[in-house]
């Protein structure tokens, strides 16, 4: 009785987490108490109190349980731990763990998330985007740009040097905006609202790139020289990272440094002689200042640091004899400037390092630091505008374009794309602004940049895709009338850039997180690794029993959350939506549990098994996306109008969890496994269903007519009002659509109310005779002679939104003949080595 009732204690007391003080109090009670209960039976003494020593000598830390039990433990888990490289040590101590951390902790603190700081723009910040973000927006017409200027107007790039749009993270100290990351997230999704090309043009020069790198690692000297001539848009910067061997991995890079001396501006320096051929370059064809990551190499000891120094970033001015750079790519019918440069044996001196001669070798850790804030912003707002401006227009469209006397968006099938779409958008912004907020407090969140950089073009790739269907054949024809073809053309540069989503799915989001987010595994590692065996042991005791009851409490969380539907869990009562923190609070102990299993049992072969990181990956993602959909529902105070957008949100991201779960386990590598975690993991079944129809079509509805939701949804994007413009067109016929409802409504209801002799007349007026229809209905007094101006417009509004282009046999023989030998291909010769 005594050693059943401690089992029992110990484990009640690991669930909840008590203290080891107060733990030793309730396990010497039950002691007790279980003596008392056998009778004091000498059995139940003996035994209790073999089991009450063992369980106190595993919980408290002391040298017996260090030469005990700790030393062969350490022995028996050293080959079973992943091995850390010293590029992914760098890369762990290069980020910061935030929110991602609680996620993987099992026992998320939704009280801390509901508290943590919010980002907001300043009164500067937003004047900026109604002014100057707003002008920009409106010298520019994206198929004029696309397919017949092939760049931005000249007019633009003068108003984007002269209203700062190239230093708008640049401290004021050195002549830039120092805008939040916030602002400059909010800043490219409306410039990408209007435009792709213009988007990539203002974000490269504020992301990754010689100005970031700059501020952060640069020299007084380097900034005070650099850093305002970027503000200013008098050096126009490129980072160039991707080799056509590597990739973008810049620990396998070819290009190279070597250490020499040479000359520069007259004098003989020492610096390095550079090599590289590097591709994908944005603004490589127009920058004057080309920022690389190489190689450095030492061969004759020069610095006295040895013969191989490390990755490095430097800067190469773009005017240097020997520097190739001008060619362009052209990517996905996308103008912005994209190309290839290299050099061949480049001198520059140490004064171009990045940091000066002491960052030599640093650069991997600083382009890992830099990179986790530039997924952060640029790509996730990119991808929220899409969606945004695919909501804002596909809404319009489906609410005014008409099939068999109704409007389409009263069609389930249409109502099914919408659906995802306002659903979607609502996820991809809240997470946005959610880890925008992580960089403006100062942090490096490289788990959740890649999985927002993932997820959120992912999502756009969708939600253009539904926007696609429901537009059908008005979205296929090329012309200046198509509102989505450019943003669909360009998704797969979204979905390539800064790190493959295909990689960044399967190797990074739960490859690294896994390790950088564990409470325990790192140090564990560390322990492990270390050659002073009695240090070791020490510290793998210090953190290995800790972490066996975090495992425990989380397999006992999952098992017993799963079983209750989560009503174990104390949660947050405000929003009306404990029920889905539950479920959140139940997945993420399942997930922890689940990251723990396969540490262990996969150890260093977790890299290898990508099929169960990329599920694990997309059960963090479903994880993330619903805690920042109830921040910022928090944030905002809860409005009723956005409840079932956010309750769709909610649904569909713990299905998504689920299924991610239940798949990650049925095909876990270990087989003997696999029903143990289904039991534990799912001890009543798979559950959780998808939002329902009716909710859907709730969903669905709030972007097809102006109102508080849909105002919500497409917020801080570019709307034009120009009828003659692409999305002003449907703008325009939304609106006089909507002011003209009633009078339309009783023409269509007189129209199938006829009598059988008017039907040839009808069939006659269905067709394009508007002044007809209005005749005949003005005639049955169906509307008055004061609405037929108004009807007569919004009819030709209607029409002309469903039209579109047709270009003349002469103009496009006369393009085909322009076009033919204008576009000369460049091929970069070969180097002496890969002759």
């Amino acid at each position: 009785m005594s050693v059943a009732l401690l089992l029992l204690t110990t484990l009640v007391l690991i669930y909840l987490h008590v203290s080891r003080l107060y733990a030793t109090g309730w396990l010497a009670l039950a002691a007790v108490a279980g003596m008392w209960l056998g009778g004091w039976h000498w059995a139940g003494i003996l035994f209790g109190t073999l089991t009450l020593l063992l369980i106190l000598l595993v919980m408290w830390p002391s040298p017996l349980r260090r030469s005990l039990l700790s030393a062969g433990l350490l022995a028996f888990v050293r080959g079973m731990l992943p091995a850390l490289s010293t590029t992914e040590q760098q890369a762990l101590e290069a980020g910061t763990v935030d929110w991602d951390g609680e996620l993987f902790s099992g026992k998320p603190d939704w009280q801390r998330l509901l508290a943590t700081e919010h980002p907001r723009l300043t009164e500067r910040e937003q004047a900026f985007l109604d002014g100057p973000v707003t002008t920009l927006c409106t010298m520019l017409d994206d198929w004029s740009v696309t397919n017949e200027g092939y760049d931005l107007p000249a007019e633009a790039w003068d108003y984007m040097r002269e209203q700062g749009f190239f230093g708008l993270v640049i401290e004021q100290e050195y002549g830039g905006l120092g805008f939040s990351h916030l602002a400059h997230s909010e800043i490219v999704m409306k410039c990408a609202s209007r435009g792709v090309s213009l988007a990539v043009t203002v974000m490269v020069p504020n992301s990754l790139g010689p100005g970031e790198l700059l501020a952060a690692y640069g020299t007084e000297a380097q900034k005070a020289h650099y850093l305002p001539r970027l503000a200013r848009g008098e050096e126009i910067p490129c980072f160039a990272l991707t080799s056509p061997v590597a990739g973008s991995d810049a620990g396998a890079i070819p290009d190279s440094g070597v250490v020499c001396r040479g000359h520069w501006n007259g004098e003989e320096v020492l610096g390095l002689k550079v090599t590289w051929n590097k591709r994908y370059i944005t603004l490589a064809p127009v920058a004057t200042l080309i920022g690389l990551a190489i190689k450095v190499f030492d061969p004759d000891d020069l610095l006295g640091r040895g013969r191989e120094l490390g990755v490095t970033a430097v800067m190469v001015p773009s005017d240097t004899p020997g520097v190739n750079h001008g060619p362009r790519h052209m990517p996905m019918n996308t103008v912005f400037m994209n190309g290839p440069t290299w050099g061949e044996d480049v001198f520059i001196p140490m004064e171009q390092v990045i940091g000066g001669e002491a960052m030599i070798g640093e650069g991997w850790k600083m382009l890992l630091e830099r990179l986790s804030i530039g997924r952060s912003i640029s790509l996730p707002a990119l991808g929220v505008a899409g969606a945004k401006m695919a909501c804002l227009t596909t809404g319009a469209y489906a609410e005014v374009r008409e099939q068999f006397g109704r409007s389409i968006s009263n069609f389930e099938g249409v109502q099914e794309a919408l659906e995802p779409m306002a659903g979607y958008t609502w996820m991809m912004d809240a997470a946005r602004i959610f880890t925008a907020g992580m960089v403006d407090r100062g942090g490096k969140p490289s788990v959740p940049s890649a999985l927002l950089k993932y997820r959120n073009t992912d999502l756009m790739r969708d939600v253009v895709t539904h926007a696609m269907d429901v537009v059908a054949g008005r979205a296929v024809i090329r012309g200046p009338r198509n509102f989505l073809a450019r943003v669909y053309q360009a998704i797969p540069i979204a979905i390539t850039v800064e790190g493959a989503n295909i990689l960044t799915r399967s190797l990074m989001v739960f490859g690294q997180g896994a390790i950088r987010c564990h409470p325990y595994i790192v140090e564990e590692i560390e322990a492990a690794g270390m050659l002073d065996e009695a240090q070791a042991v020490k510290r793998f005791d210090a953190v290995f029993f800790p972490h066996l009851a975090h495992s425990s409490r989380n397999l006992l969380r999952s098992l017993l959350l799963g079983v209750s539907g989560g009503r174990l869990e104390r949660v947050p009562a405000q929003g009306g939506i404990s029920r889905y923190y539950r479920q959140l609070s139940r997945f993420s102990a399942t997930f922890a549990l689940m990251t723990d299993v396969s540490l262990i049992t996969l150890g260093g072969s977790l890299k290898a098994r990508q099929r169960f990181s990329g599920r694990m990956a997309d059960a963090l993602v479903a994880l993330y996306y619903a805690s920042a959909s109830i921040r910022q529902w928090h944030e905002e105070g809860y409005p009723e109008e956005l409840r079932e957008v956010v309750q769709w949100s909610l649904e569909q991201s713990l299905y998504d969890l689920q299924k991610a779960l239940y798949d990650a386990i049925i095909g876990y590598p270990v087989r003997g496994l696999r029903w143990p975690l289904l039991l534990i993991a799912f001890p009543l079944g798979r559950r959780l269903k998808k939002p329902d129809d009716e909710r859907g079509r709730r969903v669905a509805l709030s972007i097809v007519a102006p109102g508080p939701a849909r105002d919500r949804l497409v917020r801080g994007v570019y709307i034009a009002d120009d009828p003659k413009d692409a999305v002003g067109r449907v703008m325009n016929a939304l609106k006089l659509s909507r002011e003209t409802a009633d009078a339309r409504k009783r023409i269509n209801e007189a129209l199938r109310e006829a009598e059988a002799e008017d039907r040839q007349e009808i069939e006659l007026l269905l067709g394009h005779q508007r002044d007809e229809l209005l005749d005949w209905a003005i005639k049955r007094n169906v509307i008055s002679e004061n609405e037929r101006a108004a009807v007569a417009e919004a009819l030709a509004a209607l029409y002309d939104v469903i039209r579109v282009d047709a270009f003349s046999k002469e103009s496009i023989e006369a393009l085909a003949a322009a076009s033919k030998g204008t576009l000369e291909l460049v091929t970069r010769p070969a180097t002496a080595d890969e002759a």
